[in-house]
């Protein structure tokens, strides 16, 4: 499924159950509509059905077929060619195209493919060609290439044109495999060459990850394009990426943040989240956000000024909770979870770092006007509520990170001998000095570190 280009025209079609509110309806049509603008597909002409039900392979009735049928484009064999006078770009689209809201099996997709004579991509298929295009890392390609290839081995028939079997033998008789067959088999040797690959990769990250363990870092988590590469790039003064587009970053990139701070403190961006994200992409999640797992401190980044801004938050955490273990399939893990957070709780998010906790930064607040705002405060008086463009908000949001950290430090006190004045230096480079003063058995020093840094110094001295 390599990724399109060219410009093309489609009619965007859903079926919706029963109970399903209008509201929710049009913010799942807008979210596929933006998503398919970033592979230069235009909607043309939306059709929903209410429908209770659907069946193995009809998603609508003969009506509504009909009616999508009605408004796609076909090439009329009759009509005249186009002179060489008629500059092609100036001539519409022709509609060609199939968009569906939903994941559908293959035999639904074989039904429509087959009954409107079109291609057919459903909401998987548009998500997996946005990440195959944003795709930088090598890690992220191959992660995305796994899930492009899971969602197409169930989709694969036999080619006509290569004949029913093909070789392989094996124990199917001596006409060997079909083509499908072999075909599912290079995708399983493809998949294991690539999860090999992958796990080749984390390794090599691990001693990075090593390195900074004792550093506090901080994860940017939340849907995709609440504006986290930009809060990212405010805090740390990193040319990190910045785009007004769905899954503009599709890797995790970590920074300190900038000035720097006492104690020095790493932020990560990751990818951002998207409703019904489909199940392959969130298992490869689980190595893409293999540092934001070993966070001390989750940032729900969440766009203020997005009515949908509520569902948003609930998506970011369900998914968090699944790719952290907690939450079983990921539809839940949302109970008893709270905005805030405190020292040494798991609210809103999941993590392997002990004491993790969570916070929510609403980001974009500068679009609310002022009564908006004091509402958003007065629902959420634990988040934090930020513009990443307006620097005295990035300061601010920097210093309460700084806060945090303190808090969590303990302090200590250490006495270096005269006799060994040179570990002042290495004391002064690695923990915080609150005091300092001199008795006669040597310098004493007040401190504050991170418990790793702590013992480690305590050692020293003795």
């Amino acid at each position: 499924m390599p990724a399109q280009n060219r410009p093309r025209a489609a009619v965007l079609i859903a079926v919706r159950p029963q109970g399903e509110t209008d509201t929710e309806t049009q913010r799942s049509l807008d979210e596929l509509t933006r998503l398919a603008e970033g592979l230069a597909i235009e909607v043309r002409h939306t059709v929903v059905q209410r429908r209770a039900s659907t069946t193995a392979t009809r998603l609508f009735g003969e009506g509504k077929l009909e009616e999508i049928a009605a408004l796609l484009d076909r090439p009329d064999p009759t009509a005249d060619p186009p002179s060489d006078a008629e500059d092609p770009e100036d001539a519409p689209l022709p509609v060609d195209l199939v968009l569906v809201d939903a994941e559908i099996s293959p035999g639904q997709q074989r039904f429509l493919e087959s009954a409107l004579d079109v291609e057919v991509l459903d909401r998987t298929a548009v998500i997996l060609r946005v990440f195959d295009e944003r795709a930088r890392t090598r890690v992220a390609r191959s992660e995305i290439e796994i899930a492009r290839l899971l969602y197409e081995a169930p989709r694969l028939r036999d080619d006509a044109t290569l004949h029913a079997r093909g070789g392989g033998g094996g124990s199917r008789g001596e006409r060997g495999h079909t083509n499908a067959e072999l075909a599912r088999q290079r995708i399983r040797a493809r998949v294991a060459t690539l999860r090999r690959d992958i796990d080749a990769a984390h390794a090599a990250d691990e001693a990075a990850r090593a390195r900074r363990a004792r550093l506090p870092l901080v994860a940017l988590i939340g849907y995709t394009n609440a504006g986290k590469s930009s809060l990212m790039r405010a805090l740390t003064g990193s040319e990190v990426f910045v785009q007004d587009a769905l899954f503009a970053t599709l890797g995790t990139t970590v920074r300190a943040l900038s000035p720097e701070t006492e104690p020095k403190i790493l932020a990560c961006d990751t990818v951002g989240f998207i409703d019904d994200l489909p199940h392959a992409l969130v298992a490869s999640f689980r190595s893409t956000l293999a540092e934001a797992r070993e966070a001390d401190l989750l940032l729900f980044v969440v766009d203020a000024a997005d009515p949908h801004h509520a569902r948003q938050l609930e998506v970011s955490r369900e998914v968090v909770a699944e790719l952290s273990g907690d939450g079983g399939d990921g539809g839940g893990g949302n109970e008893g979870r709270r905005e805030g957070g405190g020292q040494g709780g798991s609210e809103g998010g999941g993590g392997s770092k002990a004491g993790l906790t969570s916070r929510v930064v609403f980001n974009k607040c500068d679009r609310l006007d002022p009564d908006a705002r004091a509402a958003l405060a007065a629902e959420h008086p634990e988040a934090w509520c930020v513009s990443a463009h307006d620097p005295a908000d990035v300061e601010r949001l920097r210093g309460l990170l700084v806060e945090h950290f303190r808090a969590l430090m303990p302090r200590a006190t250490l006495t270096v001998p005269y006799s060994r004045g040179h570990l002042l230096g290495e004391i002064h480079a690695a923990a915080r000095v609150l005091d300092e003063r001199y008795d006669g058995d040597g310098v004493v020093l007040d401190i504050e570190a991170d418990p790793a840094t702590l013992a480690r110094l305590t050692q020293l001295t003795r």
